[in-house]
């Protein structure tokens, strides 16, 4: 009799989207294993009404499901990457990150204000790189999902946001009525240490049945963004962005702005020597 193994997810569109994606990729590597979801409520997601800048931020959408693998009611968890923290609870671990999708952010404005001067987003990263290409304009929150908040901006609650180009894809919204999608470019604002990577988080006394099974570029790129981050002490209410792709390492700190480093990165064991070479030049800290 085959076992199923659960996996521990959200119950949003786009999180359960994304578990389909992972289970479609370990039906392929793993025919022989039956997989299920473990939906879970979060506390997030019910309490619509929290800052998610004043409570932190980081750590708030992987909490339950992490709880889930530590009680053993699920083997595996799947998080948006950029959501997770840079040290994760005793026993557990990433097993790896699917091919990263589009990592860009797009500003989503209503027809009728081509130049927003009401933009939400609870991002703090968001919040400093699009206010320096639209230096006017005043910045409030929404909360929910990705179609909650496409409704809210037609609705009129602000006139412009910001979405992960990744979720758009992932969920395939490509219009919305009374709304344009501008993608902003990696050199304009530099996306969050881990965006558009989907990671596959276990505990750690089974990383051995999982570790290879994923994409070793993606992994690659999202250590290096995630040290980063964790050596400045930073999670996602800082307003920091990074990203590594075909050997070029992009950031964005306040202190210093926009830079651009060189990097060949071929192995894990090189992220923490490329992060002190970084850090030695940026002196941020």
């Amino acid at each position: 009799m085959t076992v199923t193994t659960l996996i521990a997810t959200r119950k949003s569109p786009l999180a359960l989207k994304q578990t389909a994606m992972v289970r479609a990729c370990l039906a392929e590597k793993l025919p022989e294993q039956r997989f299920d979801n473990l939906e879970l409520n979060t506390k997030v997601d019910e309490r619509l009404n929290w800052s998610l800048e004043k409570r932190g931020g980081i750590g708030l959408f992987t909490k339950e499901l992490e709880e889930a693998l530590i009680e053993r009611r699920a083997e595996l968890a799947i998080h948006s990457a950029k959501d997770m923290p840079t040290v994760l609870p005793e026993g557990l671990a990433i097993a790896g990150y699917l091919s990263r999708a589009r990592v860009n952010d797009v500003l989503v404005h209503r027809k009728d204000s081509p130049n927003p001067q009401i933009i939400a987003s609870s991002s703090p990263r968001r919040q400093v790189q699009v206010g320096l290409l639209y230096p006017d304009a005043k910045w409030t929150t929404i909360r929910g999902n990705v179609g909650t908040r496409l409704r809210k901006i037609a609705g009129g609650e602000c006139e412009a946001s910001l979405l992960a180009a990744a979720g758009l894809d992932r969920l395939n919204i490509t219009a919305f009525e009374g709304l344009e999608f501008i993608e902003l470019s990696v050199e304009q604002v530099v996306p969050a240490p881990g965006q558009a990577a989907i990671a596959v988080q276990c505990r750690t006394e089974d990383l051995s049945k999982y570790k290879d099974l994923f994409c070793n570029e993606t992994k690659l790129a999202v250590t290096l963004e995630k040290a980063f981050l964790k050596r400045l002490g930073s999670g996602c209410q800082i307003p920091v962005g990074a990203y590594y792709n075909k050997n070029t390492f992009q950031i964005y700190h306040p202190k210093v702005g926009h830079r651009t480093f060189e990097i060949t990165l071929m192995a894990i064991d090189q992220v923490e020597h490329e992060v002190d070479v970084i850090m030695e030049q940026l002196r941020i800290i």
